[in-house]
C-alpha cells in the first residue's frame, strides 16, 4: 500500500505530528533491515511502521490496514501528489526539499541549516531595501520574480562545460536549404506571430524514445506557446517501403500543407498514436496494411477537418526513391552537419542541443521550461535588437514572421557557440567619448580596458596598478570612468599608494638599494591621520623606524620640517592550512606543532572548526609539521599521499608567497569512537596537561635563545629575562594587553608598573605585536630587565574567510576576543587581559588563582550604583534586556581566560561563529570586544567576578572606590573628559607612576624629560581618546 495513503490517513484522523512520526518510523524500519546495503523499502517496513505508530491510538491497527486495502480512500490524493511531483520535475530525485522555491537534493539537518544560512542574506537584503515588509508573502514574492514552473537540472545548469551549442547558420545555408525551407508547427492562432524560440526535434521514428518525444512536442504546442515554434526532423526508416516511410511522408505533407489548420495538432497526435500502436515494429508495408493506413488517414482527416484530396495524391504517388532521398537529407543534416549519431533523438533549441538517452523522457513541461530559460537568458536580448532594426533595400514582402524567427534562431545559435566565460568581457559597446582616458600604443599586442569607479576602494587600488602596467609594459590602455550617479557622502576615507620594486630603487652612483617607497605629498596639516599597510595575505609586516605616532599623525605639530618618515619590514610569513578527516567534520581542537628535526616543537596551534583552518608564523626554510604529543597524537595519525600514515609532514618555504597546506588526518584503529574534545573528567585532563606542559615548557625555554614566538630567529631586543628579580616567587601570572599609538603605550607602561608593584610573584606580559611602535619595542626589553618581568610579543594573521573589520580600532577590539584559543602557545593555561589604561591596586595573583567554576571566561559585571548613568545603561532595555534574560552585562576592560577550558570546549570556534553571523550587520556589535562575549554567554558561559575587581568612575560612583582592586579610565559618555586629564584626577598614584615610566623611557632612549610632561600631554602625543572628529588613513 502506498506510503502516501497511510500518511494522509494518520494526518486526517489524528494529527500532522503523528503523521510525520509514521514517516520517521518507516525510515527506521528501513535502515534496520538494510544489512546488505541495498536500500529498498518493503511493504512490511511500511506496514510495521504504521502499526507501531497507531498501536497506542487504536485497538487494532491491522484492521485499519485491511480496511484501507479494500477501499480506494485517498486514491485521488495519491495520484494528484504523484502527478504534481512529476510536473515539477522532481520525480527523478530520490529525495529533496524546497526552501523558498530553491531545490536542494541533499537532505540532512546540516543541509537544511546551510540552505537557511544561504537564504537569509537574500531576505535581509530585500528587507534592507524595503522590498519586503511585515505584510509581504515572501514565498510568493520570490516565486513571482525569478522562479520557473519546473525543475530540470540539465536545462537550468549554467556551469561551465555543461551546455552544448552548435551554430545552425552553415546548416541553414547548406544541405540544399533544408532548414531554410522547413515548415514549422505553431500553437493554434499564433502562426503569423514572430517566434524568438525555435525547437527542432530530431526524431528517430523507429525508437520508442523518439515517438515519446514527438508526442510531447505536439502536446507542448496543444497546451499553448506564444513564443516558440517546433520543427520536426523525422528519419530512421531502415526499409524504404515500410510503414515508417509512409508515416514520414504523411507527417511531412500535413505540416507543409495544413499547419495553419485549427485541428492539425490533434490530427498529428492521433496519427502518431495510430502508427506507434500498430505499425512501428512492422518492417514491410504490404497492400493490406497500406490500405488500412490509408483508410485511417482519411478517417482522421475527416474527423479534424483536413481536406483529404492531397492525401489521396500522397498515397497514389508514394515514391520509394523520394522517401529515401528525404531520409538521407535529414540524416545528413543531423549526423553530418550537427554531429549527432545516427538513431539519436535530440532537442535543438536555438542552437542548444539536448541528446536523449534511450528510455529517457523529455516532457512537454521540459520544452516549456527550456523555452523560458533560453528566452530569458539569451534570446530576449537578440529579439529586442532585431525588432528595432530598420531594413533598407529589402522587399517588405520578404520581412515575414518566418524571416524574423529564422534570423533570431541563426544569430542566437551562432553567438551561443562563441559564448564567453565570466572571466572575459569586452567593452567596445561602451560609449566612452566623454568619460574615457585613452593611452594608445599602436605597436603593442596587449590592449587593456578598465572600467573604474574613481571614488571606490577597489578603484583606488586598481589605478596605481594600471600606472605600473603602463610604465612597464606599454599596452594600449583605455580607462573608462564609471562613478556612482549620486552620493550622500564621499566613500573614500583614505589616501592610497601602491608600492612596487622598480629600477629607481637602485642607486646610480654606488651599489646601495633604497627599497620601494610610497610618498604622500600635499597632505592636510590639521587633520589627524593614521598610517596602515595593505599587504599580501601571507605577509606579516611591522614598522621598524617611526619617530612619530603613526596612529595620531598631526602634521602641523611636527615643526618646520612637517615631514614624517616610517620604515617597515617584512617580519615573517604565514603558513596556513586546512585539516580534514575523511567522512567527518574538521577535527576542531586538534593540536599541531612545527619545528625542525633537532627541535620539533618551536611553534604550535590548533585546528579551528571553520574549514579546519590553522596557521603558524614561519620564515623561509625546511619545517616539520606533527601532531602535538598528548591526546591529539594519541587519537590521530597524519595521512600523506592518500592512505599512507606519516609521523611528520615536510614543508618547504622557499618563496615569499607563503604556503597553504591541506592536511589529512585519520583516527587510529580502535580510537574511532573517542572524542578529541571532552568536558568530562577535568581532573585527569588537568593532570595530563600538566605533564605535557612541563615537556612543552622545557623545550620552549631551551629554544628561546634563538627562536621567536613564530618560529623565527629572535632579535636581541626581544630576548626575555627568565631570572628571578627582587625575590619574586610562585607561579607566574600571565597578563595580556594591547595598545596602539604613543598615548596608549604610555598608559601601558603605567599598567605594567602598577601590576609589578602590587605582587611578589613572577609576571609575564603578552602584547599583540601588530600595533606596537618601534620605540615601545626598543624600550620594553630594557624595562623588563630592570623590573624583572618576562614578556612576549604575539600575533595572529586575520583569516581570509572571516569577515574583517575596516576600522583599526574595531580590528584591535576583535583581537581581544576572537583568537584567544590560537594566539597563545598551547602550553599556556590561563591569562588575564588588562586594558592598557588600567591601574592595578591589588595582587593579580589572587585573580589568577581564582576558581572560575569550570567557565572558560570570567568578566566583571558593570557597576550599577552611579545613578547618574542610568540613562546610558543600554543593557537594561530593548534587545539586550530580552537577550540576557536576567544575566549580567559584563565590561571587557579586565577578564580572565581559562585557555585549557576554552580550547577543551571549542569556545573559540563558537565565538567566531557568532561573530561571523553578527558582524555583517553594521548596526551590530557596536562595542565588539564587549558585546560578543556578552551575547554568546548562553553558549560560552561567563563567570562573574566580584565587583571590586574593576572600578570605573563613570559607572561605579565614589562610594565603592576605596575597595577597588583595579581602576579603569573608561570613557564617560556624559562629560567626555580626556583620559590624561581624568587619570590625574581619578587615580592619585597615576602621576607618580607616569613620572617613573617616562623617566625610565627617557633614560633608555637617551632623552630628557621635563617635569611638566608627567601631567600634560606632549604636543607630539595628542590625547585623541575623546576626539570628536574622525581620523583619516594613509
Amino acid at each position: 500500500m502506498p506510503i502516501i495513503r497511510l500518511f494522509l490517513y494518520v494526518k486526517e484522523n489524528y494529527d500532522t505530528q503523528l503523521a510525520f512520526q509514521f514517516l520517521s518510523s518507516v525510515g527506521r524500519f528501513w535502515q534496520d533491515e538494510d544489512v546488505l546495503g541495498e536500500k529498498t523499502v518493503g511493504v512490511h517496513d511500511v506496514e510495521g511502521a504504521f502499526v507501531e505508530t497507531l498501536i497506542s491510538k487504536t485497538k487494532s491497527p491491522q484492521d485499519v490496514l485491511l480496511k484501507l486495502e479494500k477501499e480506494s480512500t485517498y486514491k485521488d490524493e495519491v495520484e494528484g501528489s504523484s502527478n504534481f511531483v512529476l510536473k515539477l520535475g522532481l520525480s527523478s530525485l530520490e529525495c529533496c526539499f524546497l526552501m523558498n522555491g530553491l531545490v536542494h537534493d541533499e537532505v540532512s539537518e546540516e543541509a537544511s541549516i546551510n540552505a537557511m544560512n544561504e537564504e537569509l542574506p537574500r531576505i535581509q537584503e530585500q528587507v534592507y531595501y524595503g522590498h519586503i515588509n511585515s505584510k509581504t508573502d515572501v514565498l510568493e514574492k520570490f516565486l513571482s520574480e525569478n522562479a520557473y514552473q519546473r525543475y530540470n537540472l540539465q536545462i537550468l545548469n549554467e556551469a561551465k562545460g555543461q551546455k552544448r551549442f552548435i551554430s545552425l547558420f552553415s546548416s541553414y545555408a547548406g544541405t540544399k536549404g533544408m532548414l531554410e525551407d522547413m515548415n514549422y508547427l505553431h500553437s493554434h492562432g499564433s502562426m503569423d506571430d514572430l517566434k524568438p524560440v525555435t525547437h527542432l526535434l530530431a526524431v528517430s521514428i523507429t525508437s520508442r524514445t523518439g515517438m515519446e518525444l514527438l508526442h510531447e512536442g505536439i502536446k507542448y504546442l496543444i497546451e499553448g506557446s506564444k513564443r516558440a515554434r517546433v520543427g520536426i526532423l523525422l528519419y530512421g526508416a531502415e526499409s524504404t517501403y515500410s510503414p515508417a516511410s509512409l508515416f514520414m511522408k504523411i507527417f511531412d505533407t500535413t505540416i507543409s500543407l495544413y499547419s495553419y489548420k485549427a485541428k492539425v495538432l490533434d490530427f498529428l497526435e492521433e496519427l502518431c498514436s495510430f502508427y506507434e500502436g500498430r505499425y512501428m515494429t512492422v518492417p514491410l508495408l504490404d497492400s493490406e496494411n497500406f490500405g488500412i493506413f490509408s483508410d485511417m488517414v482519411h478517417e482522421l482527416a475527416e474527423k479534424f477537418g483536413l481536406p483529404f484530396d492531397h492525401y489521396n495524391a500522397t498515397f497514389s504517388d508514394f515514391s520509394v526513391a523520394e522517401t529515401k532521398m528525404q531520409n538521407e537529407k535529414v540524416s545528413g543534416l543531423l549526423c553530418g552537419q550537427l554531429g549527432l549519431q545516427y538513431g539519436s533523438n535530440a532537442v535543438i533549441t536555438n542552437g542548444r542541443i539536448f541528446i536523449l538517452k534511450e528510455g529517457s523522457l523529455f516532457l512537454s513541461d521540459d520544452l516549456s521550461l527550456l523555452e523560458s530559460v533560453e528566452f530569458e537568458r539569451r534570446t530576449k536580448y537578440i529579439y529586442e535588437i532585431i525588432e528595432k532594426v530598420e531594413w533598407v533595400d529589402i522587399d517588405p514582402d520578404y520581412l515575414t514572421s518566418k524571416f524574423y524567427s529564422d534570423l533570431i534562431m541563426l544569430v542566437s545559435s551562432s553567438l551561443s557557440t562563441r559564448e564567453q566565460s565570466s572571466e572575459r568581457a569586452r567593452f567596445e559597446i561602451l560609449n566612452a567619448k566623454y568619460s574615457a582616458v585613452n593611452l594608445n600604443n599602436g605597436n603593442s599586442s596587449i590592449h587593456i580596458d578598465a572600467v573604474i569607479d574613481p571614488l571606490s576602494p577597489s578603484g583606488q587600488k586598481l589605478t596605481p596598478l594600471l600606472h605600473v602596467l603602463w610604465k612597464c609594459v606599454r599596452p594600449s590602455l583605455r580607462i573608462i570612468l564609471n562613478p556612482i550617479s549620486s552620493l550622500a557622502d564621499i566613500p573614500l576615507k583614505n589616501y592610497y599608494r601602491f608600492v612596487v620594486p622598480s629600477l629607481d630603487d637602485f642607486s646610480a652612483v654606488d651599489y646601495s638599494v633604497n627599497g620601494p617607497k610610497a610618498f604622500f605629498s600635499n597632505m592636510p596639516m590639521s587633520k589627524t591621520l593614521t598610517m596602515n599597510l595593505d599587504v599580501p595575505e601571507p605577509w606579516l609586516v611591522e614598522p621598524v623606524v617611526a619617530i612619530h605616532d603613526l596612529d595620531n599623525i598631526l602634521l602641523e605639530n611636527l615643526g618646520d620640517l612637517r615631514t614624517l618618515q616610517a620604515v617597515f619590514e617584512l617580519e615573517a610569513l604565514i603558513l596556513t592550512g586546512h585539516c580534514s578527516e575523511k567522512d567527518h567534520d574538521p577535527p576542531r581542537g586538534l593540536q599541531l606543532i612545527l619545528g625542525t628535526k633537532r627541535v620539533p616543537h618551536l611553534v604550535d596551534t590548533l585546528v579551528m572548526a571553520n574549514l579546519g583552518y590553522w596557521q603558524m608564523k614561519v620564515s623561509p626554510g625546511v619545517w616539520y609539521l606533527q601532531l602535538a604529543p598528548g591526546r591529539s597524537a594519541d587519537l590521530y595519525v597524519l595521512k600523506e599521499n592518500g592512505d599512507e600514515s606519516s609521523s611528520a609532514l615536510l614543508i618547504t618555504i622557499n618563496d615569499l608567497r607563503g604556503k597553504v597546506v591541506h592536511l589529512g588526518v585519520a583516527k587510529k584503529r580502535g580510537k574511532e569512537h573517542e572524542e578529541l574534545l571532552s568536558a568530562s573528567d577535568d581532573h585527569m585532563e588537568q593532570k595530563r596537561k600538566d605533564d605535557e606542559n612541563k615537556w612543552n615548557a622545557n623545550i620552549l625555554k631551551w629554544a628561546t635563545g634563538f627562536i621567536g614566538s613564530g618560529g623565527l630567529p629572535r632579535r636581541k631586543d626581544e630576548i626575555r629575562p627568565d631570572h628571578k628579580h627582587g625575590g619574586r616567587q610562585g607561579e607566574t601570572i600571565n597578563i595580556f594587553s594591547v595598545a596602539s599609538g604613543h598615548l596608549y603605550e604610555r598608559f601601558l607602561k603605567i599598567m605594567i608598573l602598577s601590576v609589578l608593584k602590587n605582587t611578589q610573584r613572577p609576571v609575564k606580559f603578552w602584547f599583540i605585536k601588530n600595533y606596537l611602535s618601534p620605540q615601545f619595542k626598543d624600550v620594553i626589553p630594557h624595562m623588563a630587565q630592570e623590573y624583572g618581568f618576562q614578556y612576549e610579543l604575539i600575533t595572529y594573521k586575520w583569516p581570509t574567510w572571516l569577515h574583517k573589520q575596516k576600522e583599526k580600532q574595531r580590528i584591535i577590539w576583535a583581537y581581544k576576543i576572537l583568537f584567544l584559543d590560537v594566539i597563545f602557545p598551547l602550553s599556556l593555561k590561563k591569562v588575564i587581559f588588562v586594558d592598557a589604561d588600567q591601574v592595578v591596586r591589588a595582587d593579580m595573583g589572587d585573580l589568577y588563582d581564582m576558581d572560575l567554576k569550570g567557565r572558560p571566561l570570567a568578566y566583571t559585571p558593570f557597576c550599577d550604583n552611579n545613578k547618574e548613568m542610568d540613562g546610558y545603561r543600554f543593557w537594561r532595555q530593548g534587545f539586550w534586556r530580552d537577550h540576557l534574560r536576567g544575566k549580567p552585562y559584563h565590561i571587557s576592560a579586565l577578564y580572565v581566560v581559562d585557555l585549557m577550558k576554552l580550547r577543551q570546549t571549542a569556545a573559540g570556534d563558537t565565538l567566531r561563529v557568532y561573530y561571523e553571523t553578527l558582524s555583517k550587520d553594521p548596526n551590530s556589535l557596536s562595542n565588539l570586544d564587549q558585546d560578543l562575549p556578552n551575547y554568546a554567554q548562553h553558549t560560552v558561559p561567563i563567570f562573574s567576578l566580584p565587583q571590586e575587581w574593576l572600578w570605573c568612575e563613570s559607572w561605579c560612583g565614589n562610594s565603592t572606590k576605596a575597595r577597588a582592586k583595579t581602576i579603569d579610565l573608561c570613557n564617560n559618555p556624559m562629560t567626555k573628559e580626556p583620559k590624561l586629564q581624568g587619570a590625574k584626577r581619578i587615580v592619585p598614584e597615576w602621576v607618580d607612576l607616569d613620572a617613573e615610566a617616562r623617566l625610565v623611557t627617557a633614560r633608555i632612549l637617551g632623552e630628557e624629560v621635563e617635569s611638566s610632561e608627567t601631567v600634560t600631554p606632549s604636543s607630539s602625543v595628542p590625547d585623541t581618546s575623546q576626539s570628536n572628529h574622525q581620523k583619516d588613513e594613509l
